[in-house]
């Protein structure tokens, strides 16, 4: 399973010791999870998240974001980030997105 292990460590010291966060091997990605809900999944050339509805066009404007394809089929409601545009405050903000749709918040 191939994932950015830099990536993924940066996440982790994101999340830092939130028990309500685990890890888990899914999607040919490293899941974070928030009480079983996936919060990214950090995968070999960025970040894979939920996002809601009423946000999706608004967020596939932004840089570096595009709709998830997994083997050929559009995953609705997920999109990928590029790790290239991924600095820290982009980081950040992605995974409060990500969180955001995980606690309903």
């Amino acid at each position: 399973m191939a994932y950015d292990p830099v990536l993924a460590e940066r996440v982790r010291e994101r999340v830092g010791s939130d028990v309500a966060i685990t890890e888990k091997r899914m999607f040919g990605s490293l899941a974070f999870l928030w009480d079983g809900h996936i919060v990214v999944g950090v995968q070999m050339e960025g970040l894979l998240l939920r996002v809601a509805h009423e946000d999706l066009d608004a967020v596939l404007r932004e840089p570096g974001v595009a709709v998830a394809d997994m083997g050929g089929k559009t995953m609705k409601g997920w999109v990928t980030v590029d790790g290239a545009y991924l600095d820290d405050d982009a980081l950040d903000r992605w995974l409060q997105v990500g969180l955001d749709y995980a606690t309903g918040a």
